[in-house]
């Protein structure tokens, strides 16, 4: 009987032997976290957005602590969520997808931090915000996210992962987060209020909007490689959230009347549905897609034994910034 330790757990690294692919979406992304994803949540400066605060009407706080204390627990649950995937691509020895997830987790954890310095030293909320939560939310927050994510712990077919994936990065951060961005800009731009977190919303899109460039790549990836038996599961997934995503926004804005600052769920649900599909048919591009076409998107391989040589993104117009 052979020895646990006779055969090796691995017998090469990509860095003494080939070397990294500089030129592939995951590297590229990585690269501009690295530029763009260092700011600190803790250096937002909020000292103007006390008094912005005191002076909203109660409705007006009501739905802003709302739409605040729903980013927040969605921003600790994707950060509690994510590391199955982290491990996944690990075990998988897509060492590039790794760094890349690296700087992903890491700024998962600083919107958390952020949102909640904001939520305690600002809005000077209580303890329990749970209550704003609607019931969508807590199905997608409390049981299709960690449920997909943490079924990569067991199975890690392509199917499984495109399963996760949807769920992860085209629904709840394609999706959800950039329509609640686009009404913290619709609220705070518009009225000139809170200057801090405006600067703090931003820096949490720039860094999303990498994360959902990943998503896509993984999605785009998956079905290059496995065809239309992982598109119909996307297919299938996106679908199947998506209703959930908009009756969440509904209810969210539905117990106003009016809605605080002039606006309508009906705007909103729009916003979202747009944001859905735009990255439903980017992913389904890659149905005719070569492998290469999307590992690279937009940029040839390298020869071997070359380096990047351009700025990372500056080629493609789906690459985020």
């Amino acid at each position: 009987m052979e020895s646990p330790t006779s055969k090796p757990y691995r017998t090469s690294f990509r860095t003494s032997s080939e070397g990294l692919d500089h030129d592939t979406v995951p590297m590229r992304l990585w690269r501009k976290a690295k530029s763009l994803g260092t700011w600190d949540p803790a250096s937002i400066d909020f000292s103007n957005d006390a008094a912005d605060w005191a002076s909203l009407e109660d409705e007006e706080r009501d739905l802003l602590l709302r739409l605040t204390a729903q980013f927040a627990g969605g921003e600790e649950s994707v950060t509690l969520d994510l590391l199955p995937l982290l491990m996944l691509v690990g075990e998988e020895g897509r060492i590039e997808e790794e760094m890349f997830l690296t700087s992903y987790l890491w700024e998962e954890a600083k919107h958390v931090e952020g949102f909640d310095r904001f939520l305690r030293t600002v809005a000077k909320a209580p303890g329990d915000l749970e209550h704003y939560f609607t019931e969508p939310y807590r199905t997608l927050f409390f049981e299709e996210l960690p449920t997909s994510m943490n079924a990569l712990k067991t199975d890690t077919s392509p199917e499984t992962v495109a399963r996760a994936a949807v769920t992860y990065q085209m629904i709840v951060e394609g999706t959800l987060a950039e329509t609640g961005y686009h009404a913290y800009y619709t609220v705070l731009e518009e009225r000139g209020i809170l200057p801090g977190m405006q600067q703090f919303i931003r820096n949490v899109q720039r860094d999303e909007s990498r994360h959902v460039g990943y998503g896509v790549y993984l999605l785009s990836r998956l079905v290059a490689e496995h065809g239309d038996r992982v598109w119909d599961v996307i297919d299938e997934r996106m679908q199947e959230l998506i209703m959930l995503a908009v009756s969440h926004i509904q209810e969210t804005l539905g117990g106003y009347d009016p809605v605080p600052f002039g606006i309508t769920p009906e705007d909103f649900v729009e916003y979202g549905m747009g944001q859905f599909q735009k990255r439903f048919a980017r992913i389904e591009r890659a149905r005719s897609q070569t492998l290469e076409e999307v590992l690279y998107d937009g940029k040839s391989a390298p020869v071997a034994g070359d380096g990047a040589t351009e700025d990372p993104g500056t080629t493609s117009a789906s690459l985020p910034s």
